[in-house]
């Protein structure tokens, strides 16, 4: 376990706020406030719930380049990245530019300034000058960040869905253990556009109402928005990735195996790459989007991994349901969870009511804390396509 990477203070943004205190307090007091009720996300001025982040944010650069590259997602994950960045600057003196690499996960991208621009041009017949493509390409926040930092090692941006951003842990985990980097930046980041809702809503996914994850009365998820960043290195930190587990069972394009076998294998094999057993984890953050078929197959997946129990939650009611850079940013809640000094635990934001036809999981009460001798912590998301995703987190030793 020793000689797995750490993760450092992660940077974050979210309906929860900016920065680790913030995400902290609110996270763990179970605020549901950053889920708001807005129109603009849906066709005929329908409202939606979404987890948007309503801080201010810093216009971009005001060169050539940069103005390629503006937009909301960039924004968002330069908001992250200024709170980890004193770090990386610290790191500079000991690894040179072409050792550090850059590997993020989305979704979308700045899919929302490509649907403002192509409603503009069927207004008024031409394309903004403000518009570039890179905007909006899906691998654009990988390489916008690394040339904006002046790194030269890999970047990519991983886009699997909702496990991108965890599996842009997993990616730079192997850059550094197969000697590529000294050091990555990874994470992810995703920002609200019309694209993700409307689809999901088009789905018959979405609620309009806080979500209820593993509710009997759930009804789907909320969309919402945001980033999360660590330092990865093979250096000394708070937090280890002790373990992942990845598998894909190409079940179906959207639903979910009913019975959960991909998320099962992956659970073992995060567990099996980490060196433990069920029994010591101390607490699972659960992928539980409160749709009726995703929360069907984790209730049973967990189940048959955990019989003996774990403390579970699912902080989607939190943050709404991040998308590319979901797996990221509830790493980062477990990354708070293990450092915290009482070792308190992210609740399970619902109405107590489990769903009579699955098992009812061991769901976190606010105030709850890791049991003794089990800071150890994993997280589960699950992605379109059968592709999914378990890690695992300790403190470091």
């Amino acid at each position: 376990m020793s000689s797995r990477p750490t993760l450092s203070r992660p940077g974050l943004v979210s309906a929860l706020g900016a920065g680790v205190e913030a995400a902290r307090a609110r996270l763990f007091a179970g605020d549901t406030s950053g889920m708001i009720v807005a129109s603009g996300w849906l066709a005929a001025g329908a409202i939606a719930r979404v987890g948007k982040f309503v801080g201010a944010l810093r216009p971009l650069p005001d060169d050539d380049w940069h103005r390629r590259h503006a937009s909301r997602n960039n924004q968002l994950l330069l908001a992250a990245f200024a709170q980890i960045e004193e770090d990386f600057r610290a790191m500079l003196a000991y690894f040179t530019a072409d050792r550090i690499g850059v590997v993020l996960g989305t979704s979308t991208s700045g899919v929302a300034e490509g649907e403002a621009a192509f409603a503009a041009q069927a207004r008024d017949g031409f394309l903004p000058d403000s518009f570039a493509y890179e905007q909006m390409e899906i691998g654009d926040p990988a390489v916008f960040l690394a040339r904006h930092l002046g790194v030269d090692g890999p970047a990519y941006t991983v886009s699997t869905a909702c496990t991108s951003g965890g599996k842009a842990l997993a990616s730079a985990r192997l850059l550094i253990e197969a000697g590529f980097c000294d050091a990555v930046i990874t994470g992810g980041v995703d920002s609200l556009c019309r694209l993700t809702v409307g689809g999901f809503a088009a789905l018959e996914s979405t609620s309009t109402e806080i979500c209820q994850p593993l509710s009997r009365n759930r009804r789907g998820i909320n969309i919402g928005e945001g980033a999360a960043l660590f330092l990865m290195t093979a250096g000394t930190g708070p937090v280890t990735l002790l373990g992942v587990g990845e598998s894909s069972d190409a079940h179906h394009i959207s639903a979910p195996d009913a019975e959960g076998r991909g998320a099962e294998a992956a659970m073992r094999a995060a567990l099996a790459d980490a060196g433990l057993v069920p029994t010591d984890i101390g607490y699972l953050n659960l992928h539980a989007t409160a749709t009726p078929k995703n929360d069907a197959m984790e209730s049973l997946a967990v189940a048959r991994v955990f019989p003996d129990g774990v403390a579970a939650s699912g902080t989607k009611p939190m943050t709404g349901h991040t998308l590319g850079a979901a797996g990221a940013l509830e790493a980062a809640f477990c990354w708070l969870a293990l450092t915290d000094p009482t070792g308190r635990l992210p609740p399970h934001v619902w109405d107590g009511q489990c769903d009579p036809e699955l098992p009812c999981l061991d769901t976190v009460a606010r105030g709850r804390c890791f049991a003794p001798g089990r800071r150890v912590a994993m997280s589960n998301s699950f992605a379109f396509g059968g592709n999914n995703l378990s890690l695992i987190l300790g403190v470091a030793r």
